[in-house]
């Protein structure tokens, strides 16, 4: 995995993130929500890694849920940790967060999280450094802490995939694909994205010593799961 590099979200992309997003906010709404209600038995001071956090949008709504929590929000991205910052500074949960540019094998390994979030990044990082990312995540969770990951996760060989993928296209286009864009979709998914059946990512969180990776949630192609770090 590779250090932080020039933008690949420029400051206009990382500044409309949310609004070209927010046709699927029943999704997410929903993916929050759950993983809300999975992870209530965590301490009430617990401090949560978020990786590749984005906009905060899992911050905010942890934040308010449990409102002793602390947070460090990890983002390559420095436009998009820069509108993270400035959103949580508006809704008054700044002082919760501490903000870190860079990945999650840049992190001390002798602090540890009660919990470490992934949402909707795994399908980014490569095949072959899959494994390691997950590993570098269970490094930083405490024995009897969670690894919660939700990525876009599907077998593209199977029977099933033809359909699913329509069901995607009506996804895509929600968010203003564009035929051409439309059409490339298989490529991308194949090609531009390392999106991995479900049962692949169930065992990078074993190998990684995360026990029973409980599939909690999933919207097409949309999966998350949790898993505990052994004790």
């Amino acid at each position: 995995m590779n250090k932080p590099n020039p933008d690949f979200f420029n400051a206009e992309m990382a500044r409309s993130y949310d609004e070209r997003n927010s046709k699927l906010n029943r999704i997410s709404e929903c993916l929050h929500f759950l993983t809300i209600l999975a992870l209530k038995d965590l301490p009430a001071n617990s401090k949560v890694l978020c990786v590749g956090a984005g906009t905060g949008a899992e911050i905010l709504s942890l934040a308010k849920a449990y409102p002793s929590w602390q947070f460090v929000a990890l983002e390559p991205s420095k436009s998009m940790l820069d509108v993270c910052q400035k959103r949580l500074e508006e809704t008054g949960l700044s002082d919760r967060c501490e903000f870190v540019h860079g990945y999650v094998q840049d992190m001390p390994t002798d602090t540890k999280f009660e919990a470490v979030l992934a949402i909707l990044v795994a399908h980014f990082i490569k095949r072959d450094e899959r494994l390691r990312f997950f590993q570098e995540m269970a490094l930083r969770v405490r024995p009897g802490g969670f690894v919660v990951n939700a990525e876009i996760s599907f077998d593209l060989n199977s029977l099933e995939f033809p359909p699913m993928l329509k069901n995607w296209e009506e996804v895509q286009s929600l968010m203003g694909a564009t035929p051409e864009s439309l059409a490339m979709l298989p490529k991308a998914l194949k090609e531009v994205l390392t999106v991995l059946p479900p049962e692949k990512t169930e065992d990078f969180f074993r190998q990684s010593g995360l026990s029973y990776p409980v599939r909690y949630f999933q919207a097409f192609m949309i999966h998350a799961w949790y898993g505990k770090k052994s004790n």
